[in-house]
């Protein structure tokens, strides 16, 4: 959003304001033209005296006394042109937000496809599946690089660096077809292991960058807000994201079925191109070519660089950032066995592609579920409360998957499809609810003028520790055995990254103690 900009509304303009304020001029004209003045007694001719000047006057003085002053127009806040969703104004800026998480959400239609090929077409045991998905989140991890890319001269958020004479638009059009190209490689050009992971962090890289403009964008509104209010702003953004997954969730796998993985990566091809496409919502005016020749001065970098390093290091190190983000790694950084109960439910139970379509139809909505469950009902209570519960009943619900794996389920008479949908639906729901904290903490947590590199950089460090885990859970995969014939401590595997998760439950305190509706002046740390 422009400089100036309200979140969702038009920026105000206290000059023009004060300029809509009539003011009684000192001068009239006669009707020759000449100039007159009522305070001097000075009447011109063929004026007829009465009382109507002063009476008109004094009129006039009445009505101006009336009338606001610019510091009370200022301060009141003008009504939305625009329609509002959960307490969010969907004004052009936030429609190109939802629409970019729209986006990462409808990309899913090819993930199932990415699995299948990986599994099928390359042969690739669990563990590898699990690195090659934690190289394609590299992009992810060096998220501040593009934040510090688009911050560079800059006091203020907008001020970065102009691609074609725009600082926002021209990155989300590039992001979009660099996003193309990678789907279209996928559907054409690739034909192993080391061809598809360079594929898939080229996509992967596309959408990391759109993410960090649009970010930028929803942090420059949560500043200075409430937990609650900075909540629906969020709850936009993903639910936006899962609706986009509901889109596409069910004709990922029977598109797989049907016409193969190659169909589904040339249709996924032509996705991010919506994001290109509603980089004109975006309000910003294109520089002039001297603001844009001011913008690449090389001197100009090298000192904002220095600058910029020395902010984020002084930001990163504050005890109050530091330690909440030292939890949030730690939060994330548990191991999982994904890529095993996939090649499991796959090779072991015969799930086919339609099927799993349709639990990820599920999966997609019971995201959705997750955000409105934490919007309605949770975005007010605090944070280390909603951790704390969240990780307790998810650790409990995530050990269902060995009564799947063991096959008890079927001695209750519930069939392995139906036990998977179920158990699939509960665990997102609570998975997603217990996401949206991390978020809202990282958007307050960033500091005027380094929004878009510090929350860019926290959420790196969040998906770092997402990746060390998926690691961490590829190590124990092979460790245990676990391959794509043999599924012999798979329970065991399961049932070691259940019980890690509670691990970083003790480090609660290093949260932020705040009440949902507080503002940040009422934070406080420990």
């Amino acid at each position: 959003m422009a400089s100036g900009s309200s979140v969702g509304g038009d920026s105000y303009d206290e000059e023009a304001a004060a300029v809509a304020v009539p003011r009684r001029p000192p001068l009239e004209l006669d009707g020759r033209g000449a100039a007159s003045d009522h305070r001097s007694g000075f009447i011109p001719r063929y004026q007829v005296v009465s009382s109507k000047v002063d009476t008109s006057e004094r009129y006039f003085d009445e009505w101006q006394k009336k009338l606001p002053n610019t510091d009370e127009i200022r301060k009141s806040k003008p009504r939305s042109r625009y329609f509002t969703i959960s307490g969010v104004e969907l004004s052009p800026d936030n429609m190109a937000v939802a629409t970019v998480y729209f986006v990462q959400g409808v990309l899913g239609l090819a993930r199932l496809a990415v699995s299948f090929y990986l599994k099928d077409d390359l042969h690739l045991d669990p563990a590898e599946t699990a690195v090659i998905s934690g190289f394609s989140s590299l992009p992810w991890l060096i998220k501040p690089l593009y934040g510090f890319i688009r911050s560079y001269k800059s006091s203020c958020l907008h001020d970065s660096i102009p691609l074609f004479g725009y600082r926002r638009r021209s990155y989300l059009i590039l992001s979009g077809f660099l996003g193309a190209l990678s789907w279209g490689l996928m559907a054409t050009l690739v034909d192993s292991k080391y061809s598809a992971a360079f594929s898939i962090l080229l996509g992967s890289l596309s959408v990391a960058f759109s993410d960090v403009v649009v970010d930028s964008m929803v942090v420059e509104r949560a500043r200075g807000e409430s937990q609650s209010t900075s909540g629906s702003l969020q709850s936009l953004c993903w639910g936006s994201s899962a609706f986009g997954g509901i889109v596409s969730a069910y004709f990922s796998g029977s598109l797989v079925d049907t016409y193969g993985v190659r169909f589904v990566f040339g249709v996924t091809a032509f996705l991010p191109l919506m994001t290109s496409a509603v980089a004109v919502l975006v309000n910003e005016h294109r520089l002039s070519s001297g603001e844009r020749a001011m913008s690449h001065s090389g001197s100009g970098f090298i000192e904002t660089s220095k600058q910029h390093i020395r902010q984020l290091w002084t930001s990163v190190k504050q005890p109050n950032i530091f330690l909440p983000t030292l939890f949030i790694f730690l939060w994330q950084a548990t191991p999982k066995s994904d890529s095993a109960m996939f090649f499991f439910i796959t090779n072991k139970l015969g799930f086919t592609p339609e099927f799993l379509g349709r639990v990820k139809l599920v999966t997609s909505i019971a995201s959705l579920l997750g955000v409105g469950l934490y919007n309605y009902f949770l975005k007010a209570v605090p944070l280390r409360k909603i951790f704390l519960a969240t990780t307790i009943i998810g650790s409990a619900l995530g050990m269902t998957q060995v009564l799947l794996v063991t096959g008890l389920n079927r001695q209750f008479g519930i069939s392995d499809e139906w036990f998977s949908i179920g158990d699939s639906l509960i665990i997102t729901v609570l998975s997603q609810a217990s996401f949206m904290p991390v978020l809202v903490l990282a958007a307050k947590l960033c500091p005027p003028g380094m929004e878009a590199t510090l929350f860019a950089t926290l959420m790196s460090i969040s998906n770092a520790g997402s990746v060390s885990g998926g690691l961490v859970g590829a190590g124990l995969t092979q460790f245990f055995g676990v391959t794509k014939d043999s599924f012999k401590n798979l329970a065991l595997l399961i049932v070691i990254c259940n019980l890690s998760a509670l691990l970083p439950l003790p480090l609660l305190g290093l949260l932020p103690e705040e009440s949902g509706n507080a503002d940040d002046g009422e934070t406080k740390h420990n």
